[in-house]
C-alpha cells in the first residue's frame, strides 16, 4: 500500500507496525524513526499541502485531529476525496486500540493485534511495579510557559505519571490540556518540574529561566534541584514511543 501520514504520532504508530517501507510521503516534523527523513515533505502538520498528498497518490492518508486547527486537513481530504483514516488517541488504551485500527486499515489486523497486546503488555508491567511503590512524588509538566499550558487528568501524561509511580500534579482538572498561570503551579508546588515544551529542542530550553519566576525559588522542585528537560518528542506524541518516555522518566525520577 501507499501510505501518507500526516502527524509525527502516525507516522510511529507506522513505525511500531514496522511498515515504513509503506510510507510515501511526511509531514514536516515526522522525524522518527530516521528513514522517514528521506521521504517527500508536505508541509507543517497544521497546514498540509495537500496538493503534495495527492501527488503521492496514496491509497490512505493517516490524519489526525491531535491539534486544534487540524480540522482544515481534514477537509481538504474531503475536498479531494483522497482515503484517509483520523486518529485521535489521549489514553494509552486508546493508542493501543489505535495500533489495532491501523494494522486493520493496512491489511495486516494479525500484526496490529499482535502490536497492540505487546503495547499493552509493557503498560502492565510498569502499572504493577507502580501499585507496589509507597511514596508518589509529584510531577509538574510544562507544555509551554507563557501562558502556561499543562496537560490535565484526561492526558496519557497523567497515566505516564501514575506508571512511573508518581502523580500529575494537574491530574484533578478533567481535561486534556489545562491554561494556567505561574502561581498555580507555585501553589501546587511539585516534587519534580518536567519541561517539555511541544516543538522545542532540549538545547533550547533553560531551566534557569524557570528558576527566576516570581516565588518559584521556594518550590519543594528547585530547592532539591528537581528539574529536568525531556525530549519533548518522547511525551507530547501520543504513539507507542511514549513507553520509551516512561523508561526515561523513572530513571530521572528515582
Amino acid at each position: 500500500m501507499r501510505v501518507v501520514s500526516i502527524c509525527p504520532s502516525n507516522t510511529e504508530i507506522i513505525a511500531y507496525l514496522g511498515k515504513t517501507d509503506w510510507l510515501v510521503g511526511v509531514d514536516n516534523y515526522s522525524d522518527w524513526p530516521g528513514s522517514v527523513l528521506n521521504l517527500p515533505k508536505l508541509g507543517p502538520d497544521l497546514s498540509i499541502d495537500m496538493d503534495k498528498v495527492a501527488a503521492c497518490q496514496p491509497d490512505l492518508v493517516l490524519a489526525s485531529l491531535s491539534v486544534p486547527g487540524m480540522e482544515k486537513n481534514i477537509a481538504a481530504l474531503d475536498e479531494r476525496k483522497l482515503p484517509y483514516f483520523i486518529l485521535n488517541p489521549n489514553a494509552l488504551e486508546e493508542i493501543a486500540n489505535d495500533i489495532e485500527k491501523v494494522g486493520h486499515a493496512l491489511e495486516c489486523s494479525d500484526l496490529g493485534k499482535e502490536r497492540a497486546k505487546d503495547f499493552r503488555q509493557e503498560v502492565d508491567t510498569f502499572r504493577k511495579t507502580a501499585s507496589m511503590q509507597a511514596d508518589k512524588p509529584t510531577l509538574y509538566w510544562e507544555w509551554w510557559p507563557k501562558p502556561i499550558f499543562t496537560p490535565g487528568g484526561l492526558n496519557w501524561l497523567t497515566e505516564i505519571s501514575e506508571l512511573a509511580g508518581a502523580e500529575n500534579v494537574f491530574a484533578d482538572k478533567n481535561v486534556a490540556s489545562v491554561q494556567t498561570d505561574w502561581e498555580d503551579v507555585k501553589h501546587r508546588n511539585p516534587d519534580h518540574i518536567c519541561m517539555v515544551w511541544v516543538g522545542v529542542k532540549e538545547e533550547k530550553m533553560n531551566p534557569e529561566l524557570v528558576k527566576k519566576r516570581p516565588g518559584w525559588n521556594e518550590m519543594k522542585a528547585i530547592l532539591n534541584n528537581h528539574i529536568h528537560v525531556l525530549p519533548e518528542s518522547l511525551f507530547c506524541r501520543p504513539s507507542p514511543r511514549l513507553l520509551e518516555g516512561l523508561r526515561e522518566l523513572v530513571k530521572t525520577i528515582e
